[in-house]
């Protein structure tokens, strides 16, 4: 299935990276900056169709078309294009994230980056590449030394819950934070090393069940902002190498 995964995956990054040359036609959904384009739309469909006609049997919980509602061992979790507002704007940090759950179990994970064709892959006691090497997250084991990433909610204008507060204290403490805008990516990038953790809350099941593969199988660890055990239902997250999670924790809760 992890095969399957990745071709399917790859088909819809093509869609993307052909959607760029073309004017794209946005629309907003829950908020003026929750956005979804024709692109979103026409890569969903291409992966839903493709894992229905090869998995008849599986249920799939899709961002634009929703949760089909079956009973099954076996769920594909996707989001067609994470990164939608990146990808409206022309900026390249977007990926296609397809995950495989099993009895609800985060199992396989492709996120497939097209512009720059990185595609992320782990398997639950496989192990975690990207494209054909193996993935370890670094051994940094401080804030202070660290490279994080972080998201903001839709609700940020509305809501005074929006992880402004936790921004404000945690960017005096560590290295430097950046804001990708495409969460499944920003964890691989904790996966691959190039960041040492990720922390945001609002987020859907489709932006972290296939990164959550991932970043687990090269070693790094997951959890709420409490520290207590996640899964892909739970809204707030805390990614990292492992070694800067207490920490990291700890800041959120001050």
């Amino acid at each position: 299935m992890r095969s399957h995964a990745i071709a399917i995956a790859k088909a819809a990054g093509q869609i993307l990276r052909d959607g760029l040359r073309n004017e794209r036609q946005i629309q907003h959904k829950s908020a003026t900056i929750d956005l979804v384009t024709n692109i979103d739309l026409a890569s969903e469909k291409l992966i839903v169709s493709q894992l229905r006609e090869q998995f008849p049997d599986h249920r799939i919980v899709a961002e634009e078309s929703g949760d089909d509602g079956r009973t099954a061992e076996y769920c594909w979790v996707i989001d067609p294009l994470d990164g939608t507002t990146n990808y409206a704007h022309g900026f390249p940090f977007f990926a296609v994230s397809i995950a495989l759950l099993h009895n609800n179990q985060p199992t396989i994970g492709v996120v497939y980056d097209p512009w720059r064709d990185e595609c992320f892959v782990g398997e639950r006691g496989v192990g975690a590449w990207l494209n054909d090497q193996l993935l370890h997250v670094t051994n940094t084991d401080t804030v202070d030394a660290a490279l994080l990433s972080t998201g903001f909610p839709y609700t940020i204008r509305s809501n005074p819950d929006n992880n402004i507060a936790e921004f404000t204290r945690i960017v005096l403490k560590a290295q430097a934070i950046r804001r990708g805008g495409a969460a499944a990516l920003d964890i691989c990038y904790v996966a691959a090393g190039r960041s040492e953790g990720h922390w945001e809350l609002g987020l859907k099941p489709w932006d972290t069940a296939a990164a959550a593969v991932i970043l687990a199988e090269a070693g790094g660890k997951l959890s709420t902002w409490t520290g207590a055990d996640w899964n892909p239902w739970i809204d707030r997250l805390v990614a990292t190498n492992g070694a800067v999670h207490a920490e990291l924790v700890k800041l959120l809760q001050a």
